[in-house]
């Protein structure tokens, strides 16, 4: 049905454009911490806040916050390219913190040796703190591909379509709560193939 392709559609690129996005934010705050590489206390603190603060706001307050910066920039509040600002922008800060916490996990060993080797900063960065902490990465963002999928059905509850739409609109109030059944089913199993896709690629690059 239309509902779950909005759904499918909402959940690919705001998971696309969270992993990049978060993942930058990550590793910014890695890099920039006390004993990296980068270490600067003023940009850490400012990445650090930026990441706080939209990451404990409730995405519900998040969507009415960014509906200028949504209109602005998408033409409209309504419908599923609408609902990808504030879906990315909510569940970016979120993986970063992620990312940050995987890439402490990276024994300093490992680093110190590239570093003695000659390996540069941004060879360290690919070579080195992506490859080692990839299975915690693809585990983290499926946790937050699962969290965007319940994004988008909140999102829907105010216009952004997909399966919050259709159970909000269709189910309750068109008062017909099998067809709220149905959507709850539909974002069950796309949570489930989410979920097992994640399990798999983690297992598949975890070789401890």
């Amino acid at each position: 049905m239309a509902a779950t392709q909005e759904t499918i559609y909402m959940t690919l690129l705001s998971v696309a454009a969270t992993f990049v996005l978060g993942l930058v934010l990550g590793l910014l705050l890695f890099l920039t911490g006390k004993g990296n590489m980068w270490e600067n206390r003023a940009v850490n603190t400012i990445i650090g806040t930026f990441v706080n603060v939209f990451r404990s706001i409730p995405f519900i307050i998040l969507i009415v916050l960014l509906i200028p910066f949504t209109k602005l920039l998408v033409g409209t509040i309504l419908g599923a390219n609408a609902a990808l600002p504030a879906l990315i922008i909510g569940a970016a800060p979120f993986y970063a913190r992620m990312v940050e916490i995987a890439l402490r996990e990276i024994d300093k060993g490992v680093i110190e040796a590239s570093h003695s080797m000659g390996a540069s900063n941004l060879q360290i960065i690919f070579k080195v703190l992506i490859p080692e902490s990839l299975p915690a990465l693809i585990s983290g963002i499926t946790v937050t591909a699962i969290a965007l999928v319940s994004y988008t059905a909140m999102a829907g509850v105010i216009g952004a379509g997909g399966l919050g739409n259709f159970a909000y609109l269709e189910g309750f109030q068109g008062g017909n709560p099998f067809l709220t059944f149905v959507a709850t089913v539909a974002i069950l199993i796309i949570v489930f193939i989410i979920q097992f896709i994640g399990d798999y690629f983690t297992k598949k690059i975890d070789k401890r």
